[in-house]
């Protein structure tokens, strides 16, 4: 088993789609973009938070993937998303997919700043 690990923290997020509050929207997009990057998605899940303090709703969901999954969590009253994108490397390269699917992410909350983290996760049969 080997696969990839994206990680990216947006702060700042301008969010010019109102993707942060707007569950339907923000469901529809990862789907489209994860199938644009080539990934296959084989299940969803998304949940609102009731309104806090400020009077937004943030949102955490995760698209089940044959190649793993994306999860992403939106703070709305901190202009603040995380995503976390996992693809196994088994039977094909997965790595451009992945990297696809985050940039277009992070493209559309138009963060000020990011940070970005990659893991290699699994062994290579030569470990074994």
């Amino acid at each position: 088993m080997r696969g990839l690990h994206l990680t990216a923290d947006l702060f700042d997020c301008r969010d010019p789609d109102g993707l942060m509050t707007a569950g339907a929207p923000l469901v529809a997009l990862c789907e489209q973009l994860a199938r644009g990057a080539g990934l296959s998605v084989v299940g969803r899940y998304f949940h609102a938070f009731p309104p806090g303090a400020h009077g937004t709703v943030g949102w955490t969901g995760v698209l089940l993937l044959a190649e793993s999954h994306l999860a992403i969590h939106t703070w709305p009253e901190q202009s603040a998303v995380t995503l976390d994108v996992f693809v196994c490397n088994v039977g094909r390269d997965n790595t451009a997919p992945a990297h696809r699917l985050l940039d277009a992410l992070v493209g559309h909350f138009a963060p000020k700043r990011v940070r970005r983290q990659q893991l290699v996760r699994g062994i290579d049969n030569a470990d074994a």
